[in-house]
């Protein structure tokens, strides 16, 4: 078994679906009305649901997150310039949460929330 796709639900899925594409230069290969999925270079695949959709799919309500809050998922991007990957981020549309410094497990990064408030 492996992991072969990450999907988030998220409140408005074309804001999302473009802040994905500028942010992280993701290539959409799936687009549909309430679901959009989109890779990377090395096929990282990424696909974001419409929350109400997600809710009618699974058979559960889900939970909306609150103007502010950060919704419980974080994605984890890699690079070799960190810094113009900060700018291209922020350009985007990003929320920054914390600015670039070393980490306790030995990467250096920054946090930023996107639209939904997914990490």
């Amino acid at each position: 078994m492996r992991l072969s796709l990450t999907v988030v639900p998220v409140e408005d899925l074309q804001a999302s679906a473009a802040f994905y594409r500028a942010a992280f230069g993701l290539t959409v290969s799936v687009d549909e009305p309430v679901y959009v999925e989109m890779r990377d270079d090395a096929g990282m695949r990424l696909g974001l649901y419409r929350r109400d959709a997600w809710a009618k799919l699974t058979g559960r309500p889900a939970a909306s997150v609150p103007p502010g809050a950060l919704a419980p998922v974080e994605l984890y991007f890699t690079c070799d310039e960190l810094d113009a990957a900060i700018e291209r981020i922020v350009a985007a549309g990003a929320e920054q949460l914390s600015a670039k410094s070393a980490r306790d497990w030995g990467d250096e990064c920054a946090y930023f929330a996107d639209p939904t408030g997914n990490v």
